[in-house]
């Protein structure tokens, strides 16, 4: 019975869950987070509401997960961006912004959700609309560990720092498997980056709300061993160790993940323990991919 009501008040530090008595029911700071570079927030607006931001010394990354918006900016105006209902139904739009941009988010057309991610920058790139058209999609994995990942802003992005991808996970699978990290930065004798040092948010939705994952976040010392759940619109930090995913049956999971951190990178190091079973992957789950650009069915975006 102690062991019950412990585990019930428990909550892992690296958990942070939603507050939807406000529109920015989701944020996540440095200094909240404990780490270096990354920001995030997620906001819900009714229709005719707006949201106002300065990325002051920051680049930004806004990744549309439901509704259409206009963007006002002293960089420029796009009217009408994002045409998927939510985020189960289509290709993401991302709105890249530089520093020192002052915009303003409208809710024109109904009710929309988006997050925001930013990180200090050093050098100044062009605002750029990334549109559902254009964004890479790759399954990756296999066998029960297969998973579609959309891919807006990768390396080699014009940008200084952020990584934006979104990952859809089917029911009852493994993702971000093998366990992989990127806590420290490794260069090869030839110079080229094996490992880079990157924090990461994990923000999650599901197929149906009540829909669950579990994610581990573990380091190989074990003074990082947390197994935390993960349910509709809870968001999970991971600012070292390994940290796969398995999602529960009949529900499939969606995670966003904005990253920050030594470079423009996805470089990391699989668990060497688990990396044998990549081996055994004959093929990648039949289910896949679980959202297209068919699923768009928004009035498209305009400059």
């Amino acid at each position: 019975l102690i062991l019950i009501n412990f585990m019930s008040i428990y909550s892992s530090p690296l958990l942070v869950k939603p507050d939807f008595s406000r529109p920015e029911y989701l944020t996540v700071t440095p200094h909240s987070a404990g780490w270096e570079h990354l920001s995030f927030s997620v906001i819900r607006l009714e229709k005719g509401e707006s949201w106002q931001f300065d990325t002051a010394e920051n680049e930004l990354a806004l990744t549309i997960l439901g509704g259409s918006l206009d963007v006002r900016s002293n960089r420029g105006i796009w009217k009408c961006i994002g045409s998927r209902a939510d985020v189960f139904h289509g290709m993401p739009t991302t709105l890249y912004l530089s520093r020192n941009t002052q915009f303003t988010v409208l809710a024109a057309y109904g009710g929309v959700e988006f997050a925001c991610g930013w990180a200090a920058a050093s050098r100044d790139y062009p605002a750029r609309l990334v549109q559902p058209q254009e964004v890479q999609v790759e399954l990756r994995g296999g066998e029960n560990a297969s998973r579609q990942i959309n891919q807006m802003i990768l390396p080699g992005f014009p940008c200084d720092r952020l990584v934006v991808v979104e990952v859809y996970t089917p029911s009852g699978n493994w993702s971000s498997y093998p366990p992989h990290k990127h806590d420290e930065r490794k260069v090869a004798a030839d110079g080229s980056l094996i490992e880079a040092d990157l924090e990461e948010i994990y923000f999650y939705k599901f197929s149906a709300p009540e829909g669950f994952a579990y994610q581990r976040c573990y380091t190989a010392n074990g003074q990082v061993d947390e197994l935390i759940l993960a349910q509709h619109n809870h968001l999970v930090l991971s600012p070292q160790g390994y940290h796969p995913v398995v999602t529960a049956p009949g529900y499939d999971a969606y995670y966003l993940n904005y990253l920050a951190g030594s470079d423009q990178s996805l470089a990391s190091t699989d668990d060497p323990r688990y990396t044998w079973v990549k081996e055994t992957w004959k093929g990648k789950d039949p289910r896949l991919p679980l959202v297209n650009l068919a699923m768009n069915n928004l009035p498209r975006s305009e400059k």
